[in-house]
């Protein structure tokens, strides 16, 4: 099992005075792509439909109905209509997430149709319905990345994806994604849970004998239908389990381990990931949702939503809207206002706060009072 080596070593809040110039003058660079905003990633949500039933899914987010799959067409004219005239190709990719993409029927189609006009496309799956030959058909057609979801060793994985074949399916798949030598990048995503802690190491180690280079791991935040499952949410001493643990397997370098953008970790920074923290929804990353709607991140609540394609041209409202994620000074307030590190971490990442505007959860802050105050 994993011995912890920096757990209790140092303060969380400590960076040292080398570490915080290198924040700052990433936050510095920072600024000037929130003033330039270039549009780099465009998420289409173009299903809700799922063949699993996960218990930390965050579909559960926003109060909404559940929409039919957005007809393809009305992507394409948005994309070749407003989209297409304002981005490079050479710097802009398009993310297809639901739901489970592989159940649209025409994904080929939209594959194609995407790769027709010069852009590179990318999705996330569960792994249920990936094949070899589905996977060899999708990469002749401009394919680049995928990112497949694969929460543990079987016992674990099917109890939180509530399928007993959901992990021998997510193995195959990652099976495919090792074999497909057209595939350009493929990461495998884990949420890591509590019962998780302790296999994190052989875990580790079987996702490389399988042949998997890149790992990111997330921790499970209190939303959607995760906030009905409070046994799948860390505490902060266990947050900073997976840090070190994180900070450990990078030393090694057999699997390129990344933390994800769940938030600011304090001491942390610069040692779980290739970069510092920072929340890109709005600034570079913007999406098209299953209504229709314009917005940010696909994991971001409905009253941040800037217009919808069926009234509002895009790249307006990209333009001259967005101004929530671009000017965050609205998220000091609660513990954010008190923080030592707020200039450095902005309020965390937007998909963090409620309908309401409060931050729901907070990772460093977790870890830092994880022995005395909770956050409520």
């Amino acid at each position: 099992m994993f011995t912890q080596i920096l757990f209790n070593s140092h303060e969380i809040g400590h960076l040292g005075l080398k570490k915080w110039l290198a924040i700052k003058a990433a936050r510095s660079l920072f600024k000037e792509r929130v003033t330039q905003h270039p549009l780099w990633t465009l998420i289409w949500e173009c299903t809700h439909r799922c063949n699993l039933h996960c218990r930390h899914c965050g579909s559960d987010c926003r109060a909404q109905d559940i929409h039919p799959d957005m007809p393809a067409e009305d992507f394409f004219r948005v994309l070749d209509q407003s989209i297409a005239p304002k981005v490079d190709p050479e710097m802009f990719q398009i993310s297809l997430a639901g739901g489970e993409v592989l159940l649209r029927e025409d994904l080929y189609d939209i594959g194609r149709e995407i790769y027709k006009r010069g852009y590179s496309w990318t999705f996330v799956t569960n792994g249920m319905l990936l094949t070899a030959e589905k996977l060899d058909q999708f990469c002749d057609i401009g394919l680049e990345r995928v990112a497949l979801s694969l929460d543990g060793p079987p016992e674990i994985h099917n109890d939180i994806r509530q399928n007993p074949e959901s992990h021998q399916r997510a193995v195959k798949a990652l099976q495919c994604l090792v074999q497909c030598p057209k595939l350009k990048l493929y990461d495998v995503i884990t949420c890591v849970t509590p019962p998780l802690l302790p296999h994190l190491s052989s875990f580790r180690d079987f996702l490389i004998s399988a042949g998997c280079k890149r790992w990111r791991l997330a921790t499970i935040a209190p939303m959607g239908r995760a906030k009905n499952n409070p046994d799948l949410l860390l505490n902060g001493g266990q947050i900073r389990q997976l840090l070190d643990f994180i900070v450990h397997t990078r030393k090694e370098d057999k699997i390129h381990a990344n933390f994800t953008c769940d938030g600011f970790t304090g001491c942390y920074e610069g040692e779980v990931r290739d970069n510092f923290y920072q929340c890109d929804a709005g600034i570079t990353v913007g999406s098209i949702l299953i209504d229709g709607s314009i917005s940010a991140c696909n994991s971001i609540r409905s009253n941040h939503i800037q217009g919808n394609i069926y009234k509002d041209d895009f790249m307006d409202v990209w333009e001259n809207r967005f101004q929530k994620f671009r000017d965050r000074r609205w998220t000091k307030k609660g513990i954010c206002a008190a923080c030592e590190m707020y200039d450095l971490c902005q309020g965390n990442g937007i998909h963090l706060y409620d309908d309401n505007d409060n931050l729901l959860h907070c990772d460093y802050y977790e870890m830092k009072y994880w022995q005395g105050n909770r956050m409520e």
